[in-house]
């Protein structure tokens, strides 16, 4: 089973970067959809950026497209998430997410579509 990892995450204040890292272990597939998620208390899960690994494409959500920047390295098995020009309403917790086997561009949206998710790690923006 695979097994994810995120870090990064902390305290910024409005304007601000950071950047989370999810290393991935265990079985290694060809194909995999990398997502990162976020969740306030009370709502759902968010769909924030996607990397597909078999051609590269990405994926942001327009509140977040032009700010934040997704990247995998394969050989460490870590996707990133930079994340620049931070706002209040970035605050949330941020998981990464994976669907290995993924055939297609592009990758699921709904966070109960991927096999594998993170812990979490906690981004708090402060204004």
């Amino acid at each position: 089973r695979v097994q994810l990892v995120e870090s990064g995450g902390g305290v910024v204040q409005a304007g601000g970067s950071l950047n989370l890292s999810c290393v991935a272990s265990g079985p290694d597939y060809s194909r995999y959809c990398l997502s990162w998620f976020r969740q306030t208390p009370g709502k759902g899960h968010e769909l924030v950026s996607s990397f597909f690994t078999q051609n590269s494409n990405e994926y942001y959500a327009d509140s977040v497209r032009g700010r934040f920047t997704i990247s995998n390295d394969n050989a460490k098995r870590t996707l990133y998430l930079l994340m620049s020009s931070l706002k209040p309403d970035d605050t949330a917790a941020y998981y990464c997410a994976a669907r290995p086997g993924w055939g297609t561009w592009p990758c699921p949206t709904d966070w109960h579509e991927y096999n594998f998710w993170g812990q979490g790690t906690q981004v708090t923006v402060s204004s």
